[in-house]
């Protein structure tokens, strides 16, 4: 849990702050509880600390930070969303890129958050009219006082109080929303699929549901980004077999929401992933913030709804050929593009290869998005001219003989399939790249093998042996089948 204790200022820049007290606790002192409690609303408790107590400095802080938010763009209606809790200045930036992708004529929405100082037994709905902020009041939905009467729920007052979690994430949706309720509930030791049983009929077209969770606390950068990978991959892909090695404050939220996008059929998107280091403070113990968007099955169609434009294209392999120069040539630096569209800021995985003559000298890649295509290149052309394992480390008299090629993909969908034959029927040739998985046990081939290997079973099998699996394992309903597109172009598209 961050939180901090902070004077805003927003005059000059678009969220600069003039002075910041990093703290660890919530101690702020409720003044007006009392009174607040006889109207039976909800008073703000970290309002000053997480985000600014003043109105517009808050209205305009978020705005900027929805204006600015650099994360995939989601296909589809919003049903379901995972969402950070940390101070603004920490995690803000990483909420904006789902709640600013919300439909606006969303009416209710169903918060479920972790109580961070009160143990609870079962899940706790309060009993108030409605939630304060300095934009205003929320009103709570009467599914609040019908669910609170369910089995496995009760309310604890004190739980609620000084709660950060959910209360976060009101300033966002009041500013995306005209007219819309809450439904808050906060959970930590609740059965997540009992409680998605319970929810999940109650969710209509106009509900979205939002669970608030950070991930891992206070790691290193590179250690913290490692076990966030995990997480985020589990989450998107409701894996619940890999959620016990997940670290997430709020992760019996998170889990009743997996349970619910199961349930309702939803598939997960990772629309932005950063930790603290990232954002506002230094990289050597840090906190790791996500949000994941669950929409719809059916709007989902997994392609690249973006092409990069030539200049973008040229700027991309000028980048990577920087990148692997600046190790190799004395003085070199990597020449970063200034002049490039929003579409390379934005998360996506990428593969870079290198050919010499006409021959592979080095493929590595990124599947998830978990940084920016700018960065994404300019990583994966360092390791895949340095860090192949199949060859040898790139030297100073080759750099002139390879050619680059980048192929940058599309967020992977899974694919359901009873046996092989329809696993091959919904296969497309030359258009899916494709990821199995099995275990530990993962491989993945990109869209332009089919030109070596433009037999299915044999793509299939050969995709499966570069696993260490059973040729056959792509026949197993229980083998996870994975697809994506991807745009490919290299150096030669330019000479």
């Amino acid at each position: 849990m961050q939180t901090l204790n902070i004077k805003y200022s927003l005059s000059n820049i678009k969220y600069q702050i003039l002075a910041i007290t990093l703290i660890f606790t919530c101690s702020r002192a409720h003044l007006s509880v009392a009174d607040e409690s006889r109207h039976n609303v909800r008073p703000a408790a970290v309002a000053g600390m997480f985000y600014p107590d003043e109105p517009d400095e808050l209205h305009q802080m978020v705005r900027t930070f929805l204006k600015d938010a650099r994360g995939v763009k989601v296909p589809g209606k919003i049903r379901g969303l995972v969402s950070p809790h940390a101070g603004y200045i920490y995690s803000g930036i990483v909420a904006a890129a789902g709640y600013g992708q919300i439909d606006t004529s969303t009416r209710t929405v169903i918060l479920l958050g972790p109580s961070h100082r009160v143990r609870l037994n079962t899940a706790s709905i309060p009993e108030v009219q409605a939630y304060r902020t300095p934009l205003g009041d929320v009103g709570i939905n009467r599914l609040a006082s019908t669910l609170r009467r369910s089995r496995g729920f009760e309310s604890v007052p004190k739980a609620h109080l000084k709660e950060h979690a959910i209360e976060v994430q009101l300033p966002f949706l009041q500013v995306m929303l005209k007219k819309f309720e809450i439904v808050p509930i906060l959970t930590n030791s609740s059965d997540p699929k009992a409680l998605a049983a319970i929810i999940a009929p109650y969710i209509e077209e106009d509900t979205l549901v939002v669970a608030s969770s950070d991930l891992s606390h206070y790691y290193s950068y590179e250690t913290a980004t490692a076990m966030d990978r995990i997480c985020t991959t589990a989450i998107t892909n409701c894996k619940f077999s890999d959620m016990p090695l997940c670290e997430a404050c709020g992760k019996q939220a998170v889990l009743t929401l997996m349970h619910i996008a199961k349930i309702k059929g939803w598939q997960g998107i990772l629309v932005d992933y950063r930790n603290s280091g990232d954002t506002a403070g230094g990289k050597n113990s840090v906190v790791g913030y996500a949000t994941i968007a669950f929409v719809e099955g059916k709007e989902i169609t997994g392609t690249m709804k973006e092409t990069l434009s030539t200049q973008d294209r040229e700027a991309l392999l000028r980048l990577a050929r920087s990148a692997i120069e600046a190790r190799l040539v004395k003085g070199a630096k990597v020449d970063r593009p200034r002049h490039i569209s929003s579409i390379a800021n934005e998360l996506r995985g990428c593969f870079v290869t290198l050919h010499k003559h006409g021959q592979l000298r080095g493929c590595i890649g990124t599947i998830e998005p978990t940084c920016s295509l700018l960065e994404c290149v300019e990583k994966n052309a360092q390791s895949a001219a340095f860090d192949d394992p199949r060859f040898p480390p790139l030297s100073a008299n080759e750099l002139k003989k390879i050619d680059i090629e980048i192929s940058v993909l599309s967020v992977p969908e899974t694919l359901t399939f009873n046996d092989g034959n329809e696993l091959k029927h919904k296969l497309k040739a030359n258009v899916h790249g494709v990821i199995l998985s099995r275990g530990r046990y993962r491989s993945t081939y990109l869209p332009q093998v089919w030109k070596q290997l433009p037999d299915k079973e044999q793509f299939l099998e050969q995709l499966c042996l570069k696993g260490g699996m059973s040729p056959k394992a792509w026949q197993d309903p229980e083998t996870k089948v994975e697809v994506y597109e991807a745009e490919a172009f290299g150096e030669d598209d330019f000479q």
